[in-house]
Order: C-alpha cells, then structure tokens, then sequence
C-alpha cells in the first residue's frame, strides 16, 4: 500500500523540458528537494524574455502531495528504453529518489496524447505523461501563488 513509504523516506524530484533552437536554449526546470526547496527556473527566449528563477521553501503537506503523485502514478514501474530519444524538436527528462529508488526518465518533447499513442511504449508513456502534467500543475499553483503574495519592491 502507498502508506509503506513514510514522510521521512528521501524524496527529490527534478523535472526538465527544453530545447536548442533559433531563440537558443529554451527550458523549463524544476526540483523538489527532500529539505521542502523548491527551485524553479524558465527560460524562454521568445520576444527576448528573460530568465526567471525562483526559490522558496514549501511545506511537509506539499511534499506529501508531490510524493503521492509520484507513488501513485506507480512512475517507477517504468522504463524509457523504448521511449523515443530526445531530438531537436526537445527533450524531458524526470528523475525521482523515493526512498532507495532512483529513476531518471527521459524522452522527446510530448506535444499531445496522440504522440503518446503512436509511440512503442504507449502505458508506460501515458503514465510518464499524466505524472508530468500534475507535478507541473502543483508547481505552477506554487509559483503564481508565491509571486502574488510576495509585493514587487
């Protein structure tokens, strides 16, 4: 059961998109730390944005939730050795530590769920895919909430 792993089990989890193209090299990163840092860095060159980085600290209760989307998307079960291989359209990289687990993932660029269904490995990169889409939409709600509550200045 998922209560097997408990809250003092090492956690880290470090998530990577990007690509080199005529803007340079476009990314998005993230990692969760098991001391609750989150970093968090965007860099899109489009219409010459910048660089944004962000660190914060987050709670015990986010690192659950983070820890029992990765637990329960049973993530680790997979493999990428059927996977496609990072190309020029991007790569993804997913790396976890649960406890004695460590697991680094990495394919192209997903751009919908029909890539998923045409790929070799289809289960296994529709979990790869499900587990990226809610780590990235817990870290998005962390970083909107943290730059609303922190005033410019």
């Amino acid at each position: 059961g998922s209560a097997a792993v408990a809250m003092g089990d090492d956690f880290y989890v470090r998530y990577y998109v990007g690509h080199k193209g005529k803007f340079g090299h476009e990314f998005l990163e993230f990692e969760l730390r098991p001391d609750g840092k989150l970093r968090y860095a965007n860099n899109s060159q489009y219409k010459h944005d910048t660089l944004i980085k962000k660190e914060m600290f987050v709670t015990k209760a986010v690192l659950a939730e983070a820890k029992r989307i990765v637990m329960t998307s049973e993530i680790s079960k997979e493999s990428d050795s059927t996977w496609p291989e990072g190309d020029r359209v991007g790569t993804q990289e997913l790396e976890i530590v649960l406890g004695d687990d460590h697991i680094t993932l990495s394919t192209t660029k997903i751009g919908s769920l029909l890539d998923v269904q045409s790929s070799k490995d289809p289960e296994g990169m529709r979990v790869f895919y499900y587990v990226v889409q809610d780590l990235k939409a817990l870290v998005f709600s962390l970083i909107n909430l943290h730059v609303k509550l922190r005033p410019i200045g």
